[in-house]
């Protein structure tokens, strides 16, 4: 399948299954398995992940369930589970990720239900393998594992795990823990944007669509995103049942630094630039976490002057919105709701989009400009706009 026959859309009134039908789902993903980043202290880390965010202890592994080379802990919140990996040698794949790019996303694993046959689909088309089929095993049963790569040093994990009724993985205990802040109300991940070099979107958007049986769903140009410094360009890759949804963005020519460009710099590449998580309540979310700390992009004030004229009625009110940062946008399908938070470790570079979604299936295009003036104000104050 060309890249080019994939039905693309450059606008927010389409028929959402013509796309999903666009998709050559020799892959079928059931949703997201799991997502595990590499981080310098997982201990840490995973406190700040509950105290902050509302996870919860799921599962744990490392030298006390005789894995040598690293520590693993297994956090969870409804559907999202969150995989924390610190290495325990300084010379180690692990370490020389970490050394390169900080804290941030190695794993975005999928579930499906035959691993084996994803792997031989994906590598047949042109993937490269990060590791073959593997079959983990315990008490519990069994989970076959495999792995391909894709942009940067970012990989996809196959998980099939039909025949496991274990906490998380093979080689896991349950986590224990008396410190489990409540939730905060995050249901499921939305979506995972990645960032890659000047020139490489759509040679990543054709991996996509000829390796994994991807469909185009939407995409932006520098004219969609941009302010008067800094421009973008995304192309938004779905899978055959809407579950996965991955955009990938590349910098276009401005005046300054774009926040493509600085990510890149900092992660030392392409990367994972931020997962998108839903909730039922954004509201109630968002106060939560700014109990708890987290910090989120500031939105102009103006921003609020003229949002109800372009988006019309919905339920929320919007001096709370206001109160809390909150964007609105719409499209035919209904609204959403979003925000950002700054970037979540010192280098700026991954960070969290909270979501909900009334109906709208886009990815809020009208609150772009003042989401990049937000961005860039942030980029300024750190001297790299």
């Amino acid at each position: 399948m060309e890249t080019q026959n994939l039905k693309e859309v450059t606008n927010y009134n389409y028929g959402i299954e013509k796309i999903f039908d666009k998709a050559q789902d020799f892959l079928p993903i059931n949703g997201t398995d799991y997502v595990e980043m590499y981080v310098g202290n997982a201990k840490q880390a995973a406190h700040y992940y509950k105290t902050a965010f509302g996870f919860q202890s799921l599962a744990y592994s490392g030298l006390e369930t005789g894995v040598r080379d690293r520590t693993s802990y297994v956090l969870v919140q409804d559907k999202i589970r969150l995989v924390l990996t610190t290495p325990l040698q300084p010379d180690t794949a692990i370490s020389e990720h970490l050394k390169k790019h900080g804290d941030g996303v190695k794993v975005i694993a999928l579930w499906v239900d035959d691993a084996v046959k994803a792997f031989e689909e994906t590598t047949k088309r042109g993937a490269e393998s990060y590791f073959e089929p593997v079959t983990e095993e315990d008490k519990d049963g069994t989970v076959i594992r495999a792995g391909i790569r894709t942009y940067g040093d970012t990989v996809h994990v196959f998980v099939e795990r039909k025949n496991y009724n274990g906490v998380f993985l093979p080689g896991y205990e349950k986590w224990d823990s008396e410190y489990n802040p409540p939730s905060v109300g995050l249901k499921f991940i939305d979506h995972m944007v990645g960032n890659v070099e000047l020139g490489a979107m759509n040679k990543w958007a054709a991996f996509y669509a000829n390796v994994m049986g991807f469909a185009n769903l939407v995409t932006f140009d520098d004219k969609d995103i941009s302010t008067q410094y800094t421009a973008l360009m995304s192309k938004v890759m779905t899978n055959g049942n809407g579950r996965i949804k991955f955009p990938i963005n590349e910098p276009a020519k401005g005046l300054k630094k774009s926040q493509v460009e600085e990510y890149l710099d900092f992660y030392g590449g392409a990367g994972c630039q931020h997962i998108a998580v839903a909730t039922d309540d954004i509201v109630f979310t968002i106060s939560e976490m700014r109990k708890r700390g987290v910090e989120f992009l500031y939105v102009p004030g103006k921003y609020y002057d003229t949002v109800s004229e372009r988006v019309g009625e919905i339920a929320e009110d919007m001096a709370v919105l206001k109160s809390l940062g909150i964007m609105v946008d719409r499209d035919e399908e209904g609204y959403l709701l979003q925000i950002f938070t700054k970037p979540v470790e010192d280098r700026p570079t991954l960070f969290f989009e909270i979501i909900q979604r009334k109906g709208a299936r886009s990815f809020g295009k009208g609150n772009f400009q003042a989401l990049f003036e937000s961005i860039e104000a942030e980029q300024e104050r750190r001297g790299t706009l």
